[in-house]
Parts: C-alpha cells; structure tokens; sequence
C-alpha cells in the first residue's frame, strides 16, 4: 500500500476536483424543492452581530480544519510582499494588502459552502469546500470571482498612477524612505488622501456586486446578472448596515494582514462563515 504525502494527496484532489467540476444535477446540489425568486429583506445592525456571532460558531465547530484551509492565504501575501517589495514597487505594498478585500468574496467561496452544508446537516469539515466545484452554477461564479479580480487589477493601476502623480514617478530607494515621504510630504499627503478616496470607490463597488452574489449563486439556482441585481439592491436598501459590514470587513483583513498576513487565518473564516449568514438575513428563502 502507497502511502501519500500531503502534496501528492493535495494533487490527487485537484483531479478529482477537475473531473468532477459541475458535475452535480442541480437537484442534487440544491435540492428538489423548487424556491421562489430572491427578495432582498431590510437589515439592522442586531442582524450584522448576529451574523458574525453565528460565523464564529462555524469557526469555533470546525476551526482547525478551515484554519488548514486558510494557510494558503498568508502565504499568498507573503509571495506577493517579497515579489513587490524587490521588484521596485515598493508603493504597491499597501494596495495589494488593501486590495485584498476586492477578491475577498471569491476567496472566501470554500467557506461560504463549509457554512452551507454545515446548514443542512448539522456538520462539515473543510473537504466540503472542494464541493464548490460541482456546484451547476460553477461557471456564473468563476466569472463573478474574474470580475473581481479584474476590479482588484485596475485598482492596482490606480493606485500606482496616484503614485506618479504625488511621489512618483521614480521608484523609492527603500521601504524606510517611502514611509517618510508618505507622512513628512505634502506630496505624501495627497496621495493618502487621494488613495483612500480612490479605495473607498473600488470598495463599494466590490461590496456591491458581491455582498450576497457568490452565497446565492452556491444556494439556488439563479443567474449571475440575477445574483449581482440582488446585490446591489441589497446595498441599497440596506446603506447604512452594509456600509458598517464593509467597514468590518476591510479593519479585520487589515488586520489579519499584520503580522505577516498570518492574522488572516483566523480573520478570514470567521469573515467567510460570517457572510453566509449575512445572506440568511438579508435574502428570503
């Protein structure tokens, strides 16, 4: 008997995953019940608690498996970090850490589905994220998640144009001379000022086109434009509530960004599982 190791074990699942993405019938993934057109509801800030009080349960029932799940992540922005910092786009840093909340959603899309089935059955561990790719709508997500990594992308672009225009368009020497510039120049001001006026932009974007899209694309059959309607209806009745949960949402990953991204392992759950139930509040079923 061959015994695996992890990587081979991890290569063995992504095949299985491959050969069997949207393989399922969608009254297998969603169920036989047929359910009525989605209806955004009116949400208060007890339902934004209440929310994130439920996804630490899921975190709490099933944390070391979604903490092995999620040690991807600081790992990612680890990579991303080094290849910024010694690549020369040293002013990209704080982008691509803030940027992070853009592509959030659709990294969050294995937690989403632990805390689905977890719904249904009482239990999951985190095998059932892999069960995302034989969801039926596995298409309208992908391109939902490439919409927001495109966002993440021209946000990037942004940022390194405000860059040029204040303290660009040369390079920093160094970490350490870029921070002064940024807190002793006016220069260094304006791009402050002007970045997290251009971040709040992107950010309410992604809000919302995402805030329900990816937990109701996973939870019934609908299409992607239905999804991202929702969504933004959701926004809209909805202002003040999601304007805190998007408030939330970017303090926590900023800061499971520090130290070294690792904060994320546990911030990142309880923000995926969080979400779920966020959509159980404000879609009808």
């Amino acid at each position: 008997m061959h015994i695996r190791s992890p990587i081979e074990w991890l290569f063995g699942q992504a095949d299985i995953a491959a050969e069997n993405v949207g393989a399922a019938q969608p009254a297998e993934y969603w169920g036989p019940k047929p359910l009525r057109a989605p209806s955004v509801r009116q949400i208060r800030t007890a339902d934004i608690q209440l929310s994130l009080r439920l996804g630490l349960q899921d975190f709490a029932a099933a944390r070391t498996d979604v903490g092995f799940l999620c040690l991807i992540y600081p790992v990612i922005g680890l990579v991303l970090a080094v290849v910024t910092a010694r690549g020369g786009f040293i002013p990209l840093l704080f982008p691509i850490a803030s940027g992070f909340t853009l592509v959030g959603p659709f990294a969050a899309l294995g937690l989403y589905e632990i805390s689905r089935r977890r719904e249904m059955t009482g239990s999951a561990n985190w095998l059932a994220a892999f069960n995302v790719w034989r969801s039926p709508a596995i298409g309208s997500i992908c391109l939902l998640g490439a919409m927001l990594i495109g966002l993440f992308l021209l946000w990037l672009a942004v940022a390194l144009g405000i860059y040029d225009v204040t303290l660009g368009p040369l390079p920093p020497s160094s970490v350490a001379a870029f921070i002064h510039a940024l807190f002793t120049t006016p220069a260094g001001w304006a791009m402050t000022a002007l970045g997290m006026a251009a971040g709040a932009v992107f950010a309410v974007a992604s809000l919302a086109i995402s805030v329900v899209s990816f937990p109701m694309l996973l939870d019934r059959p609908v299409s992607l434009t239905t999804a991202i309607k929702s969504s933004v209806l959701a926004l809209r009745r909805n202002p003040g509530p999601l304007a805190l949960w998007g408030l939330l949402i970017a303090a926590g990953l900023f800061l499971g960004s520090l130290p070294c991204f690792l904060g994320l392992i546990v911030v990142l759950p309880v923000l995926g599982h969080s979400t779920w139930h966020l959509y159980r509040r404000l879609i009808r079923r």
